[in-house]
């Protein structure tokens, strides 16, 4: 499961990248993990939930989230924020789901997994993976308007060196286009979940420093 990510660029950088209004976001680079505040692009309203005006689509723009969402109210620890969505017909993420203004793009340089081994201490091995060709690139995100929004990652069963390394999930990585980016975006919930389901951009592990 993914519970952390880098995102070694400034915002100006995700900005360009992503085609997305920069904002008054200050991100200057570095790691999230759930309960931080990270940048995500979103194209709803300006500051609230509601309907997308009629007669054209929103610029997308940066904006900070908080990773993780509060849980449902019948949930054995409301204190928790949940960090990703592993059942995408779940009914507590179907509704914001088919809401194209609450679905986003959630920009990283890495993505951490923990993989099935151990080092020589009996520490569970932390992996690192990204794109070869993506410097930056956009994972498939969904947000919730809650008094502190939120948002969580979209996971799917680990694959290629993923798998081979022993994680049992990844997050779900948008194809490197346009196009793609902003179905996500704007699209349908039946063609967007298509577009997740299709095959993901294959990931290298990378040898890194990081801990």
């Amino acid at each position: 499961m993914t519970t952390l990510y880098r995102l070694d660029c400034p915002a100006s950088a995700i900005a360009s990248r992503l085609g997305a209004r920069l904002g008054d976001d200050p991100w200057a680079g570095g790691y999230v993990a759930p309960l931080k505040f990270a940048p995500v692009v979103t194209a709803g309203r300006e500051f609230i939930a509601g309907p997308r005006p009629a007669g054209g689509r929103l610029q997308p723009r940066i904006t900070p989230r908080l990773w993780g969402v509060a849980p449902p109210p019948n949930s054995d620890d409301p204190t928790r924020r949940i960090a990703t969505v592993r059942n995408h017909d779940s009914p507590f993420w179907i509704g914001n789901l088919r809401n194209s203004e609450f679905r986003c793009l959630i920009p990283a340089t890495r993505v951490m997994l923990w993989g099935s081994g151990t080092d020589y201490e009996g520490r569970r091995l932390k992996h690192w993976f990204a794109p070869a060709d993506q410097p930056i690139f956009a994972m498939a995100g969904v947000w919730k308007d809650e008094d502190v929004p939120g948002f969580a990652i979209l996971t799917q069963d680990a694959r290629g060196a993923a798998k081979d390394a022993g994680c049992k999930a990844m997050p779900v990585i948008l194809p490197d286009h346009e196009g793609a980016r902003q179905f996500w975006l704007h699209g349908g919930w039946h063609k967007a979940r298509s577009l997740i389901e299709r095959p993901q951009p294959p990931v290298a592990e990378l040898k890194t420093g990081f801990g």
